[in-house]
């Protein structure tokens, strides 16, 4: 073999080997340029399971069916959480949230209500409306006394509750009775929707003023009673994560459930207005 020759096939094998750096190179760029996509992906699975803990939720009393049914839903989803709930008059509520209570989220029976929250700067940005209600009256079951309007529950002689006036049900059924022209005098003033519809349900009272969502929830232990009125008074409900939230992570997504599609159906099978 020649010099000339030995020179050609050396360069021969440059080429061969130069090819192969180049294509071991290309092939560990792709490689490269692919794994952010599988780490991305790996992160968004693992973002979906780091929800954990206890979520704890304060909302108004007339939300306990649905939400309590939601809270479930919601642990089905994300196993390794628990939802607490804390039902009540919102007014108290908000008051044991500016108080100091530890709470992730807030559902209000009331704007009214979400403002005491709001204005000691206890809410993370701005409370979003996730449902409406209204009023309607409680009877016994069979409606004895014949309770077919507003104005009935004035008759002497009948036993009627009311929500408290610092209660967004009982502040509604005051505008209701005002809006009326009617003034009525209870046996008396409970501090949420569930206490004054428990009176009629014990048979304590013969009707109460509360919302259509907790005669729906009664089933057969009251009947209800429509009445023109009502739909001067109808309620937002605002909700919002809490400033402190000690787990704002599983809050948010308890919320965006409440205010998702499926949400909003179980809401709305209890009886809750659309907002």
């Amino acid at each position: 073999m020649t010099r000339s020759m030995r020179r050609t096939r050396i360069l021969r094998l440059a080429g061969v080997g130069a090819a192969a750096v180049l294509a071991l190179s290309a092939c560990s760029s792709s490689d490269d340029s692919s794994s952010p996509k599988s780490d991305t992906s790996a992160s968004a699975s693992a973002d979906a399971a780091k929800l954990s803990g206890t979520v704890t939720v304060f909302a108004a009393a007339s939300l306990q069916e649905s939400f309590t049914a939601l809270g479930k839903e919601f642990e089905q989803q994300h196993p390794g959480t628990k939802v607490s709930f804390n039902f009540g008059g919102s007014d108290t509520l908000a008051a044991s949230i500016t108080g100091g209570a530890p709470a992730d989220v807030f559902a209000a029976a009331s704007p009214k209500t979400m403002k005491i929250v709001t204005d000691k700067s206890d809410a993370a940005g701005t409370p979003a409306t996730f449902v409406r209600n209204q009023l309607e009256i409680a009877t016994l079951p069979g409606n004895p006394h014949k309770v077919s309007s507003l104005k009935d529950l004035t008759k002497s002689g009948l036993k009627v509750v009311l929500c408290d006036k610092t209660v967004p049900c009982g502040a509604a059924a005051q505008k209701a009775l005002d809006a009326s022209k009617l003034k009525l005098t209870p046996v008396s003033y409970e501090q949420d929707v569930k206490s004054a519809l428990t009176k009629v349900e014990l048979k304590e009272a013969d009707a109460a003023v509360v919302y259509k969502t907790d005669v729906k929830a009664a089933g057969d232990k009251v009947e209800g009673v429509e009445f023109p009125e009502s739909a001067q008074a109808i309620n937002d409900y605002p909700i919002a994560l809490l400033k402190n939230a000690p787990n704002a992570q599983a809050a948010k997504a308890f919320i965006a459930l409440v205010q998702s599609a499926e949400g909003q159906k179980v809401l709305t099978e209890a009886g809750f207005l659309k907002p």
